[in-house]
């Protein structure tokens, strides 16, 4: 259960400057708390308790202005035994009346009291942290007594350690300019090197669309020579099995009189032999374009092979230019750790 008091009530703006009048009129730290009480409780509706007087007077110790609060208490329950005379009142109201403001100044002491009791308690509580936190400010006396002791050695030590220090500094800083200068001309070096490659991506990509361009026209001339072969060949063979209906008619008429179309028929064989050696020829040239169509697509295959491998020799060249890049700006980092 919380024993702290309850919240104090707001002060009117004019109650310090009262407090400062008393403070003048009664010097006496008792009569000033008394005032105090009798200034709150009856000028401004305030019921007084000790940490208040105590907030507002600040004088002397947590005690003076209980034992003050006390005394207020007591004094205003022996003037509340007073009977309240008026003729126009009747006795029993009369006696209502006056054992009701005993009631309430009995009330007024109790609350008094237990307020009383919890500053005591408040206050032993202060006074144990007040010894705890004087034990604790004395432990850590002693500690930095100590550490003084010894802080005049540490800081031989340390001025020995920062002239160290700033020495292994400005050779750091040496290495690091030269270590700066050797990872910009690094750059540099990839950049051209990426450059070079942008380039030679360019022109490859440009070679293989040549390429791959000429292999088209190829292939379409290929198909025209190929198919005027075909049509020559069918003309051709539609002349042959022309010729061949002639010479068999020729043959039957030969049959007939073989005597007298002898030279006619062996004509129309040289013809014939003559066309037969005209479409051997034809189809030569037919597997000649065939042979050239397979070659020019066997030179496309190998086009793009040399694409591949050049694209891969590229990504080796920049994988390699990116590790002796790191090569080069590891060395000067372990240069100045071995001069150390």
């Amino acid at each position: 259960m919380d024993t702290s008091p309850a919240p104090e009530p707001p002060l009117h703006a004019d109650l310090a400057q009262d407090i400062e009048q008393l403070r003048t009129q009664f010097p006496r730290t008792q009569d000033l708390y008394r005032e105090v009480c009798v200034l709150l409780f009856f000028r401004h509706g305030i019921t007084p308790t000790a940490n208040r007087l105590y907030q507002l007077v600040k004088k002397g110790s947590m005690s003076a202005p209980a034992e003050a609060l006390a005394r207020f208490w007591a004094t205003l329950r022996d003037k509340s035994r007073v009977r309240i005379e008026h003729p126009d009142l009747p006795a029993e109201l009369q006696s209502a009346t006056g054992e009701l403001a005993a009631a309430l100044w009995m009330r007024a002491a109790d609350m008094a009291q237990e307020q009383l009791a919890t500053a005591q308690h408040e206050a032993q509580l202060s006074v144990a942290d007040a010894q705890t936190r004087q034990r604790q400010a004395e432990a850590e006396r002693d500690r930095l007594r100590q550490e003084l002791t010894g802080s005049a050695a540490a800081l031989d030590g340390a001025q020995i350690r920062i002239t160290e220090g700033e020495q292994a500094l400005a050779i750091a800083v040496a290495a690091a300019s030269t270590f700066q200068e050797q990872v910009r001309l690094a750059q540099q070096g990839e950049h051209h090197l990426q450059q070079a490659l942008e380039t030679a991506r360019r022109d490859f990509a440009f070679e293989l669309d040549k390429l791959r361009a000429d292999g088209t026209l190829a292939q379409e001339r290929l198909k025209a020579a190929e198919t005027r072969a075909l049509l020559e060949i069918e003309r051709e063979r539609q002349v042959a099995a022309r010729l061949q209906k002639e010479l068999d008619a020729a043959t039957r008429k030969a049959e007939q009189g073989s005597t007298r179309h002898r030279d006619e028929v062996q004509k129309l064989q040289g013809q014939v032999g003559n066309l037969r050696q005209q479409v051997g020829v034809l189809e030569g040239k037919l597997d000649a374009l065939r042979t050239a169509n397979t070659r020019y697509i066997d030179e496309a295959a190998q086009a793009r092979d040399q694409r591949d491998q050049l694209a891969v020799s590229l990504t080796h060249a920049a994988a390699k230019q990116k590790v002796s890049t790191a090569k080069r700006a590891a060395k000067p980092t372990a240069g100045p750790r071995k001069s150390k």
